[in-house]
């Protein structure tokens, strides 16, 4: 993988350093590794794979070579995600908001599993993004429904716990729906987690696992966050047709869920390499959510006191966190929640000698071309002295086109796998 950028205000030394944590990271979450160690027994009948998310042509492709006998299937993955499969078929889809090919891969998971027998196995590859990958409208909606449903989620600023809830009310694919349309076959999903706390349920909005959230629940939540849903989602939502399956259905009974990599194995793995080129490593969460300028906030607050008076750790050191944060759209600027965070941080931390990394563990930052961005204390400094406000590109969630001007865009391109957001904060 290449990136694009190599910071001025940043020393070769520490970029390599940086991009090495990265890269353990990602490698800890790779498919085959993740995959070989949870391998379920072979059943007596078929095995159908089927599969959503921005690394599930890879998983598909991971488990055909570790699986001993015959199988078939089918996953869908972003547009360019795409990999070389023998036996499973990858589709590719629109991300983050729905298109009619994701509706048409949908109807093709559920082909996939029609007809089953007990002694057939179902195993489901699930990662992050499978939820605008999986259109499937219920009732009377349409795919531009969910589509705009999808938008108004995105720029309400709601953490993924709260979305995905509300999502799971308004199809016929989430919330274990997919896994229901299973039986009697046995289900195993595998699942490589993406959200703050690994709950499988919340991962792609749980097309094969269900969890006890319930109409009201979203009701509530679209309340508590002010979320303005479009009128026929509000419509529908309002109703009581199509709940999503209770866990203690019997439809259930049998199946198993296991989480086979996570941004708590992928930050330790970090750790540890950071350890080994004599850098201790600290670990704030893998489960940081909130507005990413908010949380960019207390990690420059905890930067200035490491930089100025040598705690809560002493120098030097490299903070990594994870987890996922939200941006609340207020401008029309270019730019996902990883590069909003280093912006926010290069403005709250000005002046602090750091050298960061922030970035999306798939390899896409939001809807552009990058997974995230390097930044260093002068960051804002040097914007300004290039004629830019970096303020005001804050103000616009125009972070994309800050670290575009810097040249310090951080464009991995995709890594196969979905473990999350990744931080990375050096003090020398």
């Amino acid at each position: 993988m290449a990136d694009h950028g190599r910071a001025p205000g940043m020393t070769e030394a520490d970029r390599s350093f940086l991009r090495s944590l990265f890269d353990a990271a990602v490698a800890a979450a790779d498919p085959r590794r993740a995959l070989a160690a949870h391998l379920p027994a072979a059943p007596r009948g078929r095995t159908v794979v089927i599969g959503a998310g921005k690394g599930a042509a890879q998983l598909a492709a991971a488990f055909e070579a570790l699986w001993p006998g015959p199988l078939e299937g089918v996953v869908v993955t972003r547009y360019g995600y795409g990999c070389a499969t023998q036996r499973i078929r990858v589709l590719e889809a629109a991300h983050p908001v729905p298109d009619a090919a994701g509706l048409a891969a949908s109807a093709a998971l559920f082909q996939a599993v029609h007809g089953l027998t007990a002694d057939d196995l179902v195993v489901a590859l699930v990662c992050g993004g499978g939820s605008a990958l999986l259109p499937c409208p219920p009732g009377d909606l349409t795919l531009e429904d969910e589509a705009a449903l999808n938008r108004a989620l995105l720029a309400s600023g709601a953490p993924i716990s709260v979305m995905n809830a509300i999502r799971k009310q308004v199809s016929r694919i989430k919330g274990g729906r997919l896994a229901a349309a299973c039986a009697p076959a046995r289900v195993v999903s595998l699942i490589v987690s993406d959200v703050p706390g690994d709950d499988p349920a919340q991962v792609a909005s749980g097309p094969t696992v269900p969890d006890r959230m319930t109409r009201t629940d979203a009701r509530a939540l679209v309340q508590s966050w002010r979320i303005a849903l479009p009128p026929r989602v509000a419509d529908w939502l309002a109703g009581t047709e199509g709940e999503a399956p209770d866990p203690a259905d019997p439809v259930f009974a049998g199946h198993e869920v296991r989480v086979i990599a996570s941004a708590r194995l992928s930050l330790e793995a970090a750790a540890t390499l950071a350890a080994a080129q004599g850098v201790p490593a600290v670990i704030l969460s893998d489960a940081i959510e909130g507005e990413a300028r908010d949380v960019a906030r207390v990690h420059a607050a905890i930067a200035r006191e490491v930089a100025l008076r040598d705690r809560p750790f002493p120098r030097p050191v490299v903070i990594l966190s994870g987890g996922e944060t939200t941006v609340t759209l207020r401008g029309k600027g270019r730019g996902g929640r990883n590069s909003e965070f280093l912006l926010a941080l290069s403005l709250a931390a000005e002046g602090v000698p750091f050298a960061a990394l922030a970035a999306d563990t798939d390899g896409i930052d939001g809807s552009e071309d990058n997974a995230g961005a390097f930044a260093t204390g002068d960051s804002a400094a040097r914007l300004r002295a290039a004629g830019h406000d970096p303020a005001a590109f804050l103000a616009g969630n125009d972070a994309y086109s800050a670290f575009a001007a810097l040249d310090d865009l951080f464009a991995p391109g995709p890594t196969g796998t979905n473990v999350n957001d990744f931080r990375a904060i050096l003090i020398r």
